[in-house]
Order: C-alpha cells, then structure tokens, then sequence
C-alpha cells in the first residue's frame, strides 16, 4: 500500500507524499537493502541530497525496479539537494546534472537549496561565503525548472525571514522548505507563514536524530545531549492508547499538522513500523497534548553552531 496523503507543490500542482523515506547518513548495502523494502512498503517520496554521497545507490535501486516494471518514473517522488560546498551560481546546473546522472534520471521532482550559507571549506577550517547570497543560487535554481532538469525548486534549513526574502524577489516561488521538526520543536510561526504562502513544509528528524552525535564526532565537531523523544512519557501514553509504538505516534502528529516527514533507517522492521501510520488517527486530546511538549528553539537538535566560523556569517540566523 503506498502513502494515499499528498501535498501540493507549485508550478504544477505536483503531488508530494506526505510520508517519505529519509537517507541522511545511509550507505552501501544497508542503504541499499533499506531503499528495497521501503518501497516494497509503499514508500514513493525519496529524499536524497548531493551531500549524502548516495545518490549513486539510490539511481541503482530506481533503476532496478524501473527496469523490472514494478515501478514507472512518475509513481516517485525525488528530491535531492544542491551541498552548501556548491552554492556557486555557475555550479548549480552542473551539480544539478551530476546529481541526475548518479541517479540515472531526467528530472528530479524537487530539488532544494541545502543550506542558505555558502560554505567554504579550508583543510579544517569552515566559514560562510560573504560573497555569495542565496537570492544569487535561487535565480540559477529558476533556470533548472525552465530547462525541465527538475519539476519543482525549494529550500531547506531557511528561517520565515529568508524564505520572505526569497519570496520577494522570486520569479519561481519556493515549493518547499525542509527544516527540522518534531513535537519539541514545532516551528510554528515558520510552517504558518510557510503555509499561508503557500510553501510546504518537510519535517526531517521527526522522531529526533540519533546521528547527530555521530556526523559530528565524524567531522571533529563538539557533541551535546540530545532528547529522547522516544521515551517521552506523554508520547508514550497516547502510543499505548492507540496500540502504537512511539515513533508512530510521533510521525502522526507531524503529518495530521499538515506537513511532509521523512524519517530515516535502514532497519526492515523500523522502515515498516514508521510507514504504518494510516490506520489511526491522534484525537483533539493526543494532539493538544503533544502540541503542549514544544521547546521551542530550546528543542532544537540541528543548531548548526560549532562548525567552524559559520557563526560569523551575517546570514547565520535559523
């Protein structure tokens, strides 16, 4: 059964699956395995970016099972990302091929600007380039839906203030922002404005992200304590209420929000119980009270800071 809850995305009115398969930090043959049953499940809504470096296992597992007919190209929803290494306006078309070319495809549905900081990187040394502004990369992102390279263009990890300014200054409206989102940091001025503009919104770590210690243990940067929301008690009461597990409990409010989510694992039962969400429903009661565990920004996972000068960088804000 494939996910019957979509999102509409302009220009088009392209149809996104609110439940998508998420593969940050997914590699090799556990990626692989997991890209497989996950769309044996009925996951069609894929999220990549060029800094994953997987785009090339994904293009294989896509090929395979467009070659088999088990699948047609627009049964899929695609995203990837341009890295915040490239954000060069002579880049973006060339890195947006490359990306196409990993994965063996025309056209990707939607394709997103990363991270709104261009990012230089000097041996271990990284800081924002004062040079380069995103409303720069946006007008080359305008050029690809022109050229047919990608049917949709948006952002990720931009602030209401940033998507407002592109909003100003666009020829093509962002379709799309994904941020980080769960019940501890619900973002709601972002997603309100976002959804009166008509952005929608993907939400990554909607069950919190336990590889975020690991990415920065990976690149030399300082770890932190992260929430389990998991084992929240009020998350776990409504789970035994409705005979779920937490993590279904908690990718549910997400999507009765009205936002997209794309949670992330290679592990068969995990990618299988997360995908079992339509056959209940979180009533005023559940949501009210998961509405009540917002943190706000103290619930933030993905703070960005302690990556080497970022802060510095006047767009340094989310």
């Amino acid at each position: 059964m494939a996910c019957n809850l979509f999102l509409t995305l302009q220009p088009g009115n392209r149809q996104m699956p609110a439940l998508g398969y998420g593969t940050w930090q997914g590699s090799g043959d556990d990626l692989e395995k997991g890209l497989e049953i996950a769309l044996e499940t009925g996951y069609r809504h894929i999220d990549t970016a060029a800094r994953y470096q997987n785009e090339e296992i994904i293009g294989r597992v896509l090929k395979k099972w467009f070659d088999s007919g088990k699948l047609k190209r627009e049964d899929l929803f695609i995203t990837t990302k341009l890295a915040p290494s490239d954000m060069r306006p002579d880049n973006v078309e060339e890195r947006l091929r490359e990306s196409l070319r990993k994965l063996q495809l025309d056209y990707v549905d939607l394709y997103l600007i990363h991270f709104p900081i261009p990012i230089v990187i000097n041996g271990s040394e990284a800081y924002g380039d004062p040079n380069i502004t995103y409303l720069d990369i946006w007008k080359k992102m305008e050029d690809q839906v022109d050229a047919g390279l990608t049917k949709t263009i948006g952002v990720s990890n931009f602030s209401l203030q940033k998507v407002n300014n592109i909003l100003k200054n666009c020829r093509i409206k962002p379709a799309n922002n994904q941020v980080e989102m769960h019940v501890y940091f619900q973002q709601r001025e972002l997603v309100d404005f976002c959804t009166k503009n008509g952005v929608t919104i993907v939400a990554y770590a909607p069950i919190g992200t336990r590889g975020y210690n690991t990415a920065m243990k990976n690149y030399g940067r300082p770890t932190k304590v992260l929430p389990d929301l998991l084992r929240d008690e009020v998350v776990n009461k409504i789970a035994q209420k409705h005979t779920k597990t937490p993590a279904q409990v908690l990718i549910r409010f997400l999507l009765q929000v009205g936002v997209s989510t794309i949670p992330k694992s290679v592990t068969p039962s995990r990618i299988k119980e997360n995908f079992n969400v339509f056959d209940f429903t979180l009533d005023e009661e559940d949501m009210k009270a998961l509405r009540s565990l917002d943190k706000d920004t103290e619930g933030r996972i993905s703070d960005f800071k302690g990556w080497g000068r970022l802060e510095e960088h006047p767009h340094f804000e989310f």
